[in-house]
């Protein structure tokens, strides 16, 4: 079993990686201190929301510039991809949240260990029929291939900003 020190170690590691990578790529004139050097003023939580707020601009970008639309399917297409992402961002902040316990609870209990598995999953499942839910959704503005096609786009484009963290 993996020591539980060592994970929580890892996955801050990747969150404080993954916080400077996001800075060091934002196109305006910041300079980002590192995390630990920050102001106590600035939580762990402002850090995160304003990285997925970025990675959700980055994503933006991504499907933007791999879609051709019309201007008619455009006019539909976006407000519902706005839609699709703003009840993502909900999840995700569940999702989070399981984070933020686990991280937090350092003497986890097998009973609390497993509650927070499956919650995980369930979580993850919560993503899944949000995508099979717009997939009726998206179908109402765009062919059945142009749907494939988008929902192709919308996934490479989750994936790519997880990719840059990964593979350095």
């Amino acid at each position: 079993m993996i020591n539980k020190s060592l994970v929580a170690a890892l996955a801050l590691g990747g969150f404080l990686f993954a916080v400077e990578a996001s800075f060091a790529q934002n196109d305006t004139a910041q300079t980002a201190q590192p995390v630990a050097s920050r102001d106590n003023g600035s939580s762990i939580d402002q850090e995160i929301a304003m990285l997925r707020s970025d990675l959700r601009s980055a994503r933006k970008k991504i499907v933007a510039a791999n879609m051709q639309l019309t201007d008619s399917e455009s006019e539909k297409f976006w407000p519902t991809y706005e839609q699709y992402v703003s009840e993502l961002v909900k999840i995700n902040d569940a999702k989070y949240a399981l984070v933020k316990e686990y991280l937090q609870n350092t003497n986890m209990t097998e009973e609390q260990a497993d509650s927070l598995s499956k919650r995980w999953i369930e979580v993850d499942a919560s993503v899944a029929q949000l995508r099979l839910k717009y997939i009726t959704i998206f179908r109402r503005t765009l062919s059945a291939k142009g749907t494939a096609q988008r929902l192709s786009t919308l996934a490479r484009s989750r994936a790519e900003p997880r990719g840059r963290f990964w593979t350095g």
